[in-house]
């Protein structure tokens, strides 16, 4: 399961951002996700307990949004919303088409507690 070893990798980034704020505790980390990232949201979460222990994160909640897919149309220049299996545009129906959203993994937010 290679989500374990994105989880491990996101962990790592949301401990430097929470060492740059002097953070004594992860509370909540929001995700941004799309069908096409590569990563299966569920093994993801699946694995957050694992990767998460004895790290600022092990009692924090992991929330993903998932992203839709968007192209952009050669063509007619237009941008639309499609499903995984079809990239073409739903304005003219062209197949040329450039992905512009949907293989996006993003670290959204953070929450964390800081010492005042």
């Amino acid at each position: 399961m290679h989500e374990l070893s994105v989880c491990q990798g996101l962990l790592k980034q949301v401990s430097q951002i929470a060492a740059e704020h002097k953070a004594t505790a992860i509370d909540k980390i929001h995700l941004q996700i799309g069908p096409l990232s590569g990563v299966e949201p569920t093994l993801l979460q699946a694995a957050f307990p694992i990767a998460s222990k004895n790290t600022l994160a092990e009692q924090a909640e992991m929330l993903i949004q998932p992203m839709p897919i968007r192209v952009r149309c050669k063509t007619c220049y237009s941008e639309s919303e499609t499903t995984l299996n079809d990239l073409t545009c739903t304005a003219c129906g062209d197949w040329q088409t450039e992905l512009i959203s949907g293989d996006e993994l993003l670290i959204e937010r953070v929450e964390m507690q800081t010492v005042q």
